[in-house]
């Protein structure tokens, strides 16, 4: 079986939605999250740096400044359609005038096709789908809500300051106003069990939600988890480990469900561990070594 086929890789699904290759601008949009500013808490998620997780974004600032920077790029030059993604914090944690002015404030090129938002689930209303609906006409609209683990104690623990009943709602929202969704899923959580992990796995598959991003716990300079991983209550992950559990995840995973990646970007500067967080394509490549050697496909161990 093809590599490409084993599993439902974003690459293959944007070449198939847009007719070619297709990449993303990451934009700073100024915004903070309701966990930092001390609405729901202060300090974030144990897991998340003081850029909430936008360190790779090389341009801050002015918005229309930041794409049109990017294009400029040799980056931009490996392609000619673009998704706008709102990357760190809360990207819907804001009025809707303020947030239309700020996505409306990207959109400004023609090879613009798509405008991506990353954000908490709590920060999902009526409203702010409404708004990210009207935008759907032209562009592909998609959301990008965090979940982490659908353990509600776990939840507490990490400091994530919502539930998973306010994932589904948001969900329900979203799709009410047929605007995509991706979750985010994490392994390696402090406490987390196998069982956990599988757990979560089933509970999105019963999710109408279109994609998902894993990534693994990495710990970064100035966390809480930074400082559980230097007093020893807190180990991370083996790179072992890590693709063993990935495996269990995919074969588990609805067929139909995209995945966005495998790996998160911790850059090297604030990391602290694991060092083989650093090395994407070595993780890839591991992960598509065994796939291939076990003859294991996507939705596999998957039962409705």
């Amino acid at each position: 079986m093809d590599m490409k086929k084993r599993y439902n890789y974003v690459r293959e699904y944007y070449k198939e939605k847009f007719g070619e290759r297709t990449l993303k601008i990451c934009v700073d949009g100024g915004f903070t999250c309701p966990n930092r500013d001390g609405t729901k808490g202060r300090g974030g998620c144990i897991f998340c740096s003081e850029q909430g997780s936008g360190e790779l974004i090389m341009n801050k600032g002015n918005i229309t400044k930041q794409v049109k920077q990017y294009l400029t790029t040799y980056r931009a030059e490996r392609a000619e359609k673009f998704i706008v993604y709102f990357q760190n914090f809360t990207n819907t944690y804001d009025t809707v005038e303020n947030l239309k002015q700020k996505y409306d404030a990207a959109l400004i090129d023609e090879r613009i096709v798509g405008l991506e938002i990353g954000t908490r689930p709590d920060c999902i209303t009526e409203d702010i789908a409404k708004l990210l609906s009207t935008y759907a006409e032209k562009y592909y609209v998609c959301v990008e809500l965090g979940l982490q683990t659908s353990n509600d104690r776990i939840g507490e623990l990490i400091n994530r300051k919502y539930t998973t009943r306010d994932f589904q709602n948001a969900v329900s929202l979203l799709r009410k106003y047929h605007i995509e969704v991706v979750a985010h899923m994490m392994v390696g959580l402090p406490t987390e069990t196998e069982e956990d992990i599988i757990n979560t796995v089933q509970f999105l598959n019963k999710q109408d939600i279109q994609g998902i991003k894993i990534h693994s716990t990495y710990i970064v300079k100035n966390t809480k988890l930074a400082q559980m991983y230097e007093q020893k209550t807190y180990q991370a992950l083996e790179l072992d480990d890590y693709i063993e559990t990935l495996l269990d995840i995919i074969t588990h995973l609805r067929k139909d469900i995209v995945i966005y990646r495998i790996s998160g970007d911790a850059p090297k500067d604030i990391l602290i561990a694991p060092y083989w967080n650093e090395h994407k394509m070595w993780i890839l490549h591991t992960f598509e070594k065994r796939m291939e050697g076990r003859d294991l496909w996507q939705g596999k161990e998957y039962k409705a």
